[in-house]
């Protein structure tokens, strides 16, 4: 059986806006994944993680840092066969005021250590959806602000780039899905349903 590890944060790990509770695994895109690729001979490793960056360390919680952990995962997990990338929201928090090109250096370390780990993997480079306007109010999330929201609409082209550069696979997440209005920040069902879709359709290439 191909192993598939779907490395990211909220988004992945499938965070319920506003609750904090998580959608079930027949809501969230690596359950579907799961349900529909399984019987292609496929599994699915489900590694989101709340909080998650690609390289800037969370003072407040421990292990977010997503390049001191993808090593290990990979040794561990090994062998994959694909590895689904999608970070960079967290990264465009106020605390590490950081541009769009810096956060596609923390992505191309995170793609050096894939191949380094195993040069055959395949690998799919997801640009996260864009942060919602006013996503910064208190009733949402004020780690952001409206510079934030800026480098958010930015990312798909950097990592468009980025995965030209790498030769790997591309999807722009918010060509396909956005923010709920609930928190302006994360996935709603039909979020996870559409973004499923389309790596469906990327995975099936």
């Amino acid at each position: 059986m191909k192993e598939i590890l779907c490395f990211g944060d909220s988004n992945t790990y499938g965070l319920i806006p506003k609750t904090g509770g998580r959608y079930d695994r027949d809501t969230r895109w690596t359950g579907i994944l799961e349900k529909r690729l399984y019987e292609k001979d496929y599994r699915i490793v489900e590694e989101g993680l709340c909080g998650r960056t690609t390289i800037f360390e969370d003072e407040l919680r421990e292990g977010r840092r997503g390049a001191d952990l993808l090593p290990t995962l990979l040794e561990s997990h090994a062998p994959l066969d694909r590895v689904i990338l999608m970070l960079g929201t967290n990264d465009c928090k106020t605390y590490y005021s950081a541009s769009p090109e810096l956060i596609g250096l923390g992505i191309e370390k995170l793609l050096q250590q894939i191949k380094n780990a195993d040069k055959n993997i395949k690998i799919l480079l997801i640009s996260p959806i864009k942060l919602g306007e006013e996503v910064w109010k208190p009733e949402f999330d004020p780690e952001f602000n409206e510079h934030s929201v800026e480098v958010s609409k930015q990312l798909k082209e950097v990592y468009r780039k980025i995965a030209e550069k790498y030769g790997c696979d591309f999807l722009a997440a918010s060509d396909v899905a956005e923010p709920s209005e609930d928190d302006r920040e994360h996935l709603n069902p039909e979020g996870h349903k559409r973004l499923a879709e389309a790596i469906l359709q990327s995975v099936a290439r």
